[in-house]
């Protein structure tokens, strides 16, 4: 076959791009997640939105999604999910009435204390599959908030 114009490029992108080896890393990690956390009908992508609700609620739609990264819709997306199963709820605030804050809600406490044994061999699994010098990088990177 003959090489076209851009070939050289795509190459160069296909074999020392970061971003793309970021992703497929980020796919393959999710996947195991997802495996272990599917019988308790829980995403990896949730699973992140749980801890932080936990952990910053009552927390406010816009500041969870710059916090994490999330795009809007992605951010409503899951956080409907969550909603609907009863993980988290809204919270009035007599203060700011511009929107309803999240928390997380006792059964949503509950689910993280019941899969903390899938997310242990999600952890296990994960962190052979980076080994042990790219675990130690990705939790020795800075983590920047816009």
């Amino acid at each position: 076959m003959e090489r076209s114009a851009g070939d050289d490029i795509a190459d160069q992108i296909a074999n020392e791009c970061v971003m793309t080896r970021w992703r497929m890393t980020n796919r393959e990690l999710a996947a195991i997640y997802d495996e272990e956390l599917r019988p308790f009908k829980l995403k990896s992508s949730q699973l992140s939105l749980l801890v932080a609700v936990t952990k910053a609620g009552p927390v406010r739609r816009s500041d969870l999604g710059k916090y994490l990264s999330l795009d809007p819709s992605t951010l409503t997306r899951n956080l409907q999910v969550m909603l609907k199963h009863g993980w988290i709820e809204e919270v009035p605030d007599e203060i700011d009435q511009r929107g309803s804050p999240l928390e997380v809600t006792p059964k949503g406490r509950k689910l993280l204390q019941r899969i903390e044994p899938a997310w242990r061999h999600a952890q296990a699994r994960a962190k052979k599959t980076l080994g042990a010098d790219a675990v130690n990088l990705v939790f020795s990177m800075k983590r920047t908030i816009a």
